[in-house]
């Protein structure tokens, strides 16, 4: 039995807000990996038809987020925490031109997103967490003035989401975090290229050694404990 979905409202294309529900869910672990979940269960749960559900798993199943089941239905895929750290090399490659580039620009981020940020770690909502992590460096990629960063950094976030919100049930890192966004912040506001670009291979170096570690150690623990962090 899956757990329950947000509905979603009338509309006449439902591709979408299956896509996204689906996703909110493997990104938050409500669905886990290796859970099988069938088209008849989830357009049950959303109240839609089973047409816009089979497009929506076969965007999934593009994206690398479920897999082929034996028998009926797919299999919400594993988490590779090599492939995560090759990810984040990328990523952290992307990131760091984006903030030389937003800094050459003396670009304002805004306290308003450091401000949403700090609010979220305070809070229990994975989701939210991760749109703020988002939201951050969305605002980065928008301001190097380079459209072709963010269109890049859009192919990855799809899956980010989802081992972010493998890690982020603990506190520990949250506040860190946004410690370290604050000051890539200033940095760039300030027009200090090179500090910068230094602040963020850092933060992106310690944020991929932090969520592999947190990650083996999400993979490793019992079912039941795994269970009990979501639920808090």
């Amino acid at each position: 039995m899956i757990p329950t979905l947000t509905r979603i409202q009338v509309r006449p294309d439902f591709v979408d807000e299956v896509y996204k529900s689906l996703l909110d869910a493997i990104s938050d672990g409500s669905l886990a990996p290796g859970v099988r979940i069938t088209q008849e269960e989830i357009a049950e749960q959303l109240k839609v038809s089973r047409s816009p559900v089979l497009q929506a798993l076969r965007l999934l199943k593009k994206d690398g987020l479920v897999i082929d089941a034996p028998g009926r239905g797919v299999l919400i895929a594993p988490l590779d925490p090599e492939w995560i750290g090759h990810l984040y090399q990328v990523r952290g490659t992307l990131d760091s031109l984006a903030a030389r580039l937003a800094a050459e620009h003396r670009h304002d981020i805004g306290k308003e997103v450091i401000a949403a940020g700090r609010k979220a770690a305070r809070g229990k909502d994975v989701k939210a967490m991760i749109d703020a992590d988002i939201a951050f460096h969305t605002a980065i990629y928008r301001a190097s003035g380079n459209p072709l960063i963010l269109e890049t950094t859009q192919l990855h976030w799809v899956h980010l989401r989802r081992v972010m919100g493998a890690v982020l049930q603990s506190a520990r890192q949250r506040e860190a975090i946004w410690d370290e966004h604050e000051a890539i912040a200033k940095a760039i506001a300030a027009g200090d290229v090179e500090k910068a670009v230094a602040l963020t291979e850092g933060h992106a170096t310690i944020a991929r050694q932090n969520l592999i570690a947190r990650l083996g150690e999400v993979m490793n623990a019992p079912l039941e404990t795994v269970k009990t962090r979501r639920s808090q």
